[in-house]
């Protein structure tokens, strides 16, 4: 089949001599049948009332007018601040904890694939800049004493007659490595489980 030539199936009107012209600034100017002419006469005082304002200064922010129509000044936006440093050393601990949970639990070890109590804690802390001693015992001395109505999420808190240790998480709950079976995870925590919470206060 040979090639198909572009045939025409209407005619077009012929533009009067008092046709239309659009103006488009940075374009050109087009003419259109005068069957249009108040159209395009809307359409060219509006371009021009717009180049106007953008000449003026605040430009459109300060709510010029275009046309007849008032142009409202674009709303600002405020990204969140998501990428802030948490504003204490607990709360980077807390932080880096939260990142193994799910962690299987292996008692002597001390990351980062898996912990046993005291090395997850004393892992988190490290990322925080903190070195904390090895086991429970010892980190059942560090920093200050914080009752347990006063417990913040990122303090560390001995329980088991101090020979378990996790990081509060608030509400209750604390992310521990909890036995040989179970991940690192949030369990509950009740006063009468507590030992002693403790506080660092800085690196």
């Amino acid at each position: 089949m040979g090639a198909m030539a572009a045939t025409t199936t209407g005619v077009f009107p012929a533009i009067t001599a008092t046709a239309a012209t659009v103006e488009i600034p940075g374009i050109g100017n087009f003419d259109v049948p005068d069957d249009f002419a108040p159209q395009v006469q809307q359409f060219n005082q509006t371009v021009k009332d717009a180049e106007a304002a953008l000449q003026t200064p605040g430009g459109l922010g300060g709510g010029a007018q275009v046309g007849a129509q008032a142009v409202t000044p674009a709303p600002q936006f405020t990204l969140p601040n998501i990428f802030n440093k948490p504003s204490s050393v607990g709360d980077i601990a807390l932080h880096a904890a939260e990142t193994k949970v799910g962690a299987q639990y292996s008692w002597g070890a001390t990351g980062p694939y898996s912990f046993d109590c005291s090395g997850l804690v004393q892992w988190a802390y490290k990322q925080a800049g903190v070195d904390l001693p090895r086991t429970s015992f010892e980190q059942s001395n560090v920093g200050a004493p914080v009752a347990f109505e006063d417990l913040q999420p990122g303090d560390i808190v001995v329980t088991n007659g101090g020979g378990h240790v996790g990081i509060y998480a608030g509400d209750g709950k604390l992310l521990n490595a909890v036995q040989t079976g179970t991940p690192v995870s949030y369990t509950n925590l009740h006063p009468s489980q507590v030992v002693t919470a403790r506080r660092i206060v800085n690196a």
